[in-house]
């Protein structure tokens, strides 16, 4: 299975979550616009990234074998609640009067949020991926 796809939008999140670690350090307020459309962006990269996974990855490894299919059975379930928490910080924090009025409030969550993705994005590279080498 090719998961360059996958990997590569590992990428894109991490760079973007970057780019909104400095705006933060910068100035919530100041940067709520910019801010905003990183919420955005982000969002429609996980929604392609968990469709990818839904509609290609899990399946491939459920085909794999009983081990495989476990391992891919953990992540999907792990990863709804990981989703579910970045589509509800998104849906609250995709506006600038939003972010703007609670700059504190944001940064809270957005710390939660941002440290749960991290750490789940390097699993899938430490753990996961190699696990589907040997699907290729």
């Amino acid at each position: 299975m090719n998961i360059d796809k996958l990997k590569d939008q590992h990428v894109q999140i991490l760079t973007a979550v970057a780019q909104m670690r400095k705006l933060v350090r910068s100035g919530i307020a100041e940067n709520a616009e910019a801010i905003s459309r990183l919420v955005i962006s982000i969002s429609g990269i996980i929604k392609l990234h968990l469709a990818r996974e839904d509609a290609h990855l899990y399946p491939a490894l459920a085909a794999g074998g009983r081990e495989l299919a476990a391992l891919g059975s953990r992540y999907q379930q792990e990863m709804g609640g990981i989703a579910g928490s970045y589509l509800e910080f998104s849906r609250k924090w995709n506006t600038p009067g939003e972010i703007h009025a609670d700059p504190e409030g944001f940064r809270m969550e957005a710390n939660s949020v941002f440290k749960a993705l991290h750490q789940r994005i390097q699993q899938e590279n430490i753990e996961l991926y190699p696990a589907i080498s040997v699907l290729a």
